[in-house]
């Protein structure tokens, strides 16, 4: 009774494991499409989309269960499962070719954002391959890639200090029409002198919403204008701002500690200015004070 047990439980584990990689596609597919686009409430679509493709590999499931139709999974359902898995994943790099383009490119940089969606979309891609080569040669591949894969970018989340730039909304993409040269200077003017006067880079919870108001633009203007004409994004426009605020602190004021500085010149914590700053002027704060002291 025991070795029956036993043998059931490893016969089903078969079916769990095949069945998500079912899936796996889709989730990268609206995963990665949703952090390009910046949706943040799920369509009813999708759902119906991913449900559909749950119920196919859930009926499939009970009607031929992997215990008793081995024959049928190995040889002609895994083809299947895999060829969805594959679609998926030429369609998320579809998803992706704007942010391809950008990595590449000599004048555009990207973000971290982007750069956390291009490491989750090769590691799928690595982890796809390894189960196609384990599949007729060595079934392990697989495993040992999906490992590598997940510690991989683990590290890649721990690495980066200031990690909550990995979850930034994606700079989105911009029709061929430009903002003329004299209008995209006078706005960059107005932004700077709106930043300074207002010292609007020292809130916390500052929005790219309402700076866009402030200069009487709409958001996708203001987005447009700092993507295109000063190749950064938002969050990267302030934090600029903080930083040369930080260093203005550093060189004059002597009785604050340089934690106190970090929040004074914006930052919402120690770790997050000091991971920016060092990142941005190549030292740490105490290292740049030391310079005037």
């Amino acid at each position: 009774m025991i070795f029956t047990e036993a043998s059931e439980k490893e016969l089903i584990i078969p079916q769990i494991g095949l069945s998500a990689c079912f899936l796996i596609g889709i989730f990268l597919y609206y995963y990665l499409r949703s952090s390009v686009k910046n949706i943040r409430v799920i369509p009813t679509s999708w759902k119906v989309h991913i449900g559909i493709l749950f119920l196919v590999v859930l009926i499939v499931g009970i009607i031929k269960p992997y215990e008793t139709n081995i024959e049928f999974w190995h040889v002609y359902f895994v083809h299947f499962i895999y060829f969805i898995w594959g679609i998926y994943i030429v369609l998320s790099g579809v998803v992706l070719k704007d942010i391809f383009l950008k990595l590449f490119s000599k004048t555009q940089k990207c973000t971290t954002a982007e750069l956390w969606l291009v490491a989750v979309f090769v590691g799928n891609v690595l982890i796809f391959s390894a189960y196609m080569i384990g599949y007729f040669y060595l079934y392990l591949v697989g495993t040992i890639t999906f490992s590598v894969v997940f510690y991989g970018l683990l590290f890649f989340f721990l690495f980066k200090k200031n990690r909550n730039t990995i979850f930034q909304d994606i700079p989105q993409k911009y029709g061929a029409k430009k903002i003329d040269e004299s209008e995209a200077n006078f706005l960059i003017k107005q932004l700077n002198d709106l930043m300074k006067d207002k010292e609007l880079y020292k809130k916390a919870d500052i929005k790219l919403q309402l700076v866009a108001k402030d200069i009487h633009i709409s958001t996708h203007k203001l987005s447009q204008l700092l993507n295109d004409n000063l190749g950064k994004s938002f969050a990267s426009y302030v934090n600029d701002h903080r930083i040369n605020e930080a260093k203005r602190l550093l060189k004059e004021n002597n009785q604050f500690t340089l934690e106190a500085i970090g929040y004074e010149a914006g930052f919402s914590s120690k770790s997050s200015f000091y991971a920016t700053f060092k990142k941005a002027v190549g030292k740490t704060p105490a290292a740049f004070k030391k310079q005037f002291s």
